[in-house]
């Protein structure tokens, strides 16, 4: 029997090589495909953060409210609600011409408090979209969330542009003291208003004398006025007073949002509002129908929205979603998709293997 001759000098192909020709390269483009789907869901994610409006509870209804007390010197002109807690004191409340309720320290003005605390902790976990110098005079801003994380002045004009958005929401988030100089002011174009500006104040807050400001000021601490300052918006005080001298305080409330299209979806008041002109003037509102028998109608231009005055609501309500938005949360499911997709190209082909 003749003994089998083998030749070990010319192997055949590897195992490897003639079952599995393609491993090495599926399982990296896999891993490609899956890192890159990370890094486009997390990006889209990031770019995605939008600042919210504060969410301000039955605080909405109050223009003073403090922790510690309210001082009141000069004559003083507060058109809305006031309260103080769980320090009752109010001192110079005779130099008050209040064109709202005093609740004191009763039971409203504790669960405003409540709401103010959770509203203050809304605003200041909110992500930082732009970080900015200490001074604020002579920009112009779009809609976002501004941080500093130390002191924030105002010493000049401060112009916010709403892009055509009238539910654009600015806040400001400053580390220690919010400082508003003499000269301070605020200009509002296209479409922003001022019952969507939100400062979040991580000391205490002072408006100099003479300044015209705008916005919901929430300071951890106290809020003085200096003589002769005027705010369009609401002074809340967390653990500190509130102190007036000669001070004006304006409801901030919007009065137009992207719900006014001329649709009559809850935009038409006065619509039967008498005769010889009387409900149109009660129809101002109504953006486009008819506001009364007899009377005219007044149509509201986001690119020439009204600034100050006493208006209507809290500002709280959600904004549209807007296009963009939409397009990165579509963004967002396509990569996640494509994630998912190589994690089941790379166990459909390997298993449990160990890669």
């Amino acid at each position: 029997m003749n003994a089998r001759t083998i030749d070990r000098t010319h192997p055949g192909p590897s195992r490897s090589a003639t079952t599995h020709p393609d491993r090495r390269p599926r399982w990296r483009v896999a891993v490609v495909l899956a890192a890159s789907a990370a890094l486009v869901v997390a990006s889209a994610s990031a770019s995605s953060a939008e600042p919210e409006p504060v969410p301000l509870g039955t605080a909405s209804s109050f223009v003073v409210l403090a922790g510690q007390g309210i001082t009141a010197t000069g004559a003083n002109t507060l058109n809305g609600d006031i309260g103080t807690h769980p320090n009752p004191s109010i001192t110079g409340a005779d130099t008050i011409t209040l064109n709202g309720t005093n609740h004191g320290n009763n039971g409203v003005t504790a669960g405003a408090k409540d709401d103010l605390t959770t509203a203050y902790v809304h605003a200041f976990n909110q992500d930082s979209t732009h970080s900015v110098s200490a001074n604020l005079a002579g920009q112009t801003l779009t809609s976002g969330v501004y941080t500093s994380g130390s002191q924030l002045n105002l010493s000049g004009a401060l112009t916010l542009n709403g892009e055509g958005d009238p539910d654009a929401v600015f806040v400001f988030q400053a580390g220690s003291d919010l400082i508003f100089g003499s000269s301070a002011a605020m200009v509002f174009i296209n479409g922003a208003q001022a019952c969507n500006v939100y400062w979040q104040v991580g000391s205490s807050a002072t408006v100099g004398s003479g300044a015209n400001i705008d916005g919901t000021i929430m300071a951890l601490a106290s809020i003085t006025f200096d003589p002769g300052a005027t705010l369009r918006g609401r002074a809340l005080a967390r653990e500190g007073t509130v102190v007036l001298n000669n001070t004006t305080i304006l409801d901030s409330a919007c009065t137009i949002s992207s719900d006014d299209d001329g649709d009559d979806d809850d935009d038409e008041t006065g619509g039967t509002g008498g005769t010889g002109g009387t409900g149109g003037t009660s129809g101002g509102t109504s953006n486009g129908t008819d506001g009364g028998t007899g009377g005219s109608t007044t149509s509201v231009g986001v690119d020439n929205p009204p600034v100050g005055g006493v208006q209507t609501g809290d500002g709280s309500s959600l904004a549209a979603t807007s296009a963009w938005t939409t397009t990165m949360t579509t963004t967002t499911v396509l990569a996640a998709a494509l994630s998912a997709a190589a994690v089941v190209l790379v166990y459909r082909r390997f298993g449990s293997r160990t890669l």
